[in-house]
């Protein structure tokens, strides 16, 4: 894919194209605006002050507000986060040309070729039966692929998992990581059995004297286990947390105007209230 920028049938220096008077459908559209943000004499002086790393937090904000609308199922929000989302990719393909690394044109390409490469049942004449053997061919050749670009071999099967990844998402990765080589518990119960017995270690630390340090140990042993027992249940933990922090949000606002038509509002001396509210709260949302 050429930059819009680049474009010059004529020779010479080519204007710059008005993303105004473009189709705003087009993905050339999208490159043209965030070629002329980044425009050393004409663009947006906060645009180019960014970098790949000035940006990231952005990147990971617009992501989670693409979740929060797929949660939502509001299709309209998820058109406008996704475009955020895409101009994520867009500027920080832009940066990447300027330093003459990549382009847009290469990421797109990069992915189409993945995809094409790592679905040979689908595009080629390879054959699987299940769902698992398809993500065993998946993992076989992303190995191939580092082998090819002479990357080191893993040595552990724990190598890989982003350390940069929300730390529930993280532990199901590394607890299906270890399941692949047989490293799981058999059944339900075990995993049950896990979450009681970190439990009744983390209750071991509620003295006063007890090491904060053990404190901050048990608790994640015991947030780990709930992990696991989300993934033997087919639960993403993420996902039940996020539900989890939706349910209590919403509950507590409904408290908060319940009180304030009593002409009160929260705070220690009305946690009676509160408590007798949020009962009554959840009771009707069942």
């Amino acid at each position: 894919m050429t930059d819009p920028q680049d474009a010059n049938p004529t020779g010479g220096e080519a204007p710059a194209p008005d993303a105004r008077r473009m189709d705003p459908r087009t993905i050339e559209a999208l490159l043209t605006v965030v070629a002329r943000l980044r425009d050393p004499e004409h663009g947006c002086p906060w645009d180019l002050e960014q970098t790949p790393r000035t940006i990231l937090p952005y990147t990971l904000e617009e992501a989670y507000e693409v979740a929060e609308a797929i949660e939502n199922d509001d299709m309209a929000e998820l058109c406008e986060e996704l475009g955020d989302l895409l101009f994520q990719v867009a500027i920080y393909s832009r940066m990447a040309k300027e330093r003459d690394a990549f382009d847009f044109g290469d990421v797109v390409a990069s992915i189409t070729g993945k995809m094409i490469r790592r679905h040979p049942h689908v595009f080629g004449d390879a054959e699987v039966a299940s769902e698992q053997e398809v993500r065993e061919n998946w993992e076989a050749m992303k190995a191939a692929e580092r082998e090819a670009k002479g990357k080191r071999l893993r040595t552990s099967v724990m190598e890989g998992v982003a350390q940069a990844l929300p730390a529930l998402v993280r532990a199901e990765k590394l607890q299906k990581r270890a399941a692949r080589v047989g490293f799981d518990w058999d059944n339900l119960d075990g995993v049950a059995d896990k979450v009681r017995e970190e439990l009744a270690e983390c209750e071991e630390t509620f003295s006063a004297h007890a090491d904060p340090l053990d404190r901050v140990h048990e608790v994640g042993d015991l947030l780990f286990s709930a992990v696991n027992l989300a993934r033997h249940l087919r639960v993403d933990a993420e996902q039940a947390l996020r539900a989890a922090n939706h349910r209590f949000e919403r509950r507590f606002m409904r408290v908060e105007v319940c009180l304030g038509a009593a002409g009160k509002a929260p705070a220690p001396e009305h946690r009676d209230d509160m408590e007798r509210l949020w009962e009554t709260v959840k009771h009707e949302e069942r």
